[in-house]
């Protein structure tokens, strides 16, 4: 999928810079990583969107003792 029409890139290709470069956080980021900036900034948000789910996946396979994941737990109990 077409993520980004001004910059035409893909999906596949921003998960692909996430899974070549290490620490990348933000859209800002995703657009240095794939040589381009942003345009319009329509897209911005489906990046994030990509960024979030690939930070889940990988928190998916943390061990119990993971920082972010006790972090969660302990921001959920204290609602």
């Amino acid at each position: 999928m077409i993520v980004c029409s001004c910059n035409v890139f893909s999906d596949t290709q921003v998960r692909d810079a996430l899974a070549a470069t290490e620490g990348v956080t933000s859209p800002g980021q995703v657009y240095r990583c794939l040589g381009c900036s942003p345009q319009c900034g329509r897209c911005a948000r489906t990046i994030k969107a990509i960024l979030d789910q690939v930070q889940a996946n990988a928190c998916a396979a943390c061990p119990a003792v993971c920082p972010a994941a006790n972090l969660s737990t302990r921001m959920l109990a204290a609602e």
